[in-house]
């Protein structure tokens, strides 16, 4: 006799846990920076035994760097504006909100931490380098295809995002004028 196969609910117990281990994560962050928490403290903050997240993630480096890929990964869909300048600067904008959010500088400090950590932090940091790198690419090759001629990839990254990650990492804010004005010399 065949046992019913138990369906898993999406958004369930597991989305749950998942949920609240990566809201410990980005708090410990935010109020102790990288490296100064273990794994032991995050799941005492989540509300859960410290062996389950070691079975979901394997190490602290796999689960910040998980926490900083979600992160990028839930920012708004790339921009489609119908035009590559509209979508660099809406892209631009929206980069901008999420590095000075709340939340922002620590995971920037994640990302950058991450690397210093052995091999597993550096793929880690490439992991999210090459996540952001393949979210322009996207928008750029609709504006190729569009018949415009775009930046590439990393002169976008070169010339937009870090001079902004640099000015959040260094307290110096970001006006929606100075992003703006980052797209307009990339132009």
């Amino acid at each position: 006799m065949n046992e019913p196969q138990r369906s898993r609910r999406p958004g369930g117990r597991s989305a749950r846990v998942g949920a609240q281990v990566h809201q410990a994560v980005t708090g410990l962050i935010n109020e102790r920076g990288y490296g100064n928490f273990t794994v032991g403290e995050v799941a005492a903050r989540a509300g859960v035994a410290d062996s389950s997240v070691y079975r979901r993630w394997g190490s602290l480096e796999a689960l910040l760097s998980d926490v900083a890929l979600t992160r990028l990964n839930a920012q708004s869909p790339m921009p489609d504006t119908g035009s590559l300048d509209g979508d660099l600067r809406t892209y631009a904008a929206a980069v901008a909100r999420e590095i000075t959010g709340p939340d922002g500088l620590a995971l920037l400090r994640l990302a950058f931490a991450l690397a210093g950590t052995g091999d597993q932090g550096v793929q880690a940091r490439d992991a999210l380098r090459d996540e952001r790198t393949r979210q322009l690419r996207s928008m750029l090759d609709r504006a190729r295809e569009r018949g415009e001629h775009p930046p590439d990839a990393l002169d976008f990254l070169d010339h937009v995002l870090a001079p902004m990650y640099i000015r959040v990492l260094f307290g110096m804010g970001l006006s929606p004028e100075y992003v703006d004005e980052l797209v307009d010399r990339l132009l």
